[in-house]
């Protein structure tokens, strides 16, 4: 497989890799390192790739390995980062203020999640993968992949209506 070719078709999926690796790792920069990580295997093993019938799934599949690998060798030590800058000169910035604080605090929530329901959610709603997809890049059952799914989303709902009916009687 020649460069162009290559960077044609791994172009496609890379920002879905970078997506996955920073949901997992939660540092951009770390997620950027797995992300290259994964293309250099996959550029390293060229010759083979045209024997994957997806190469995107598999591609995905190592990402999620090579992340769930990082964070055991880290002991799941915290590597989140967290950035606070807050004005409130203009209301809109409040707005943006207040929707970022709420982005936060789902991404807070989904990282509650067990690690596979996490990776479900981030593979269904995120990223947009059917049921079956995910099945096979996880390597479940089509039908343990709709209950955990349908389990975390019932956890996030939750937790969310905990955080809006807060103070409220």
């Amino acid at each position: 497989m020649k460069e162009v070719a290559f960077i044609k078709l791994t172009d496609t999926f890379k920002d879905k890799l970078f997506r996955m690796a920073k949901r997992l790792l939660v540092s951009t920069e770390e997620a950027e390192d797995a992300t290259q990580e994964i293309l250099l295997k996959l550029w390293k093993n060229k010759s083979s790739i045209t024997g994957y019938k997806n190469v995107e799934a598999f591609a995905m599949t190592m990402t999620k390995n090579f992340c769930f690998d990082k964070l055991k060798a880290k002991e799941s030590e915290n590597m989140k980062l967290v950035h606070s800058n807050y004005s409130s000169r203009e209301a809109s910035l409040h707005r943006k203020t207040e929707a970022k604080d709420t982005m936060d605090w789902v991404q807070r929530v989904m990282n509650e999640l067990p690690a596979q329901q996490r990776m479900i959610v981030q593979l269904r709603d995120i990223e947009q993968y059917d049921n079956h997809e995910i099945a096979k890049m996880l390597d479940m059952n089509e039908t343990a992949v709709r209950v955990s799914l349908s389990r975390a989303r019932k956890w996030i709902r939750t937790e969310i209506e905990k955080k809006h009916s807060y103070g409220i009687t």
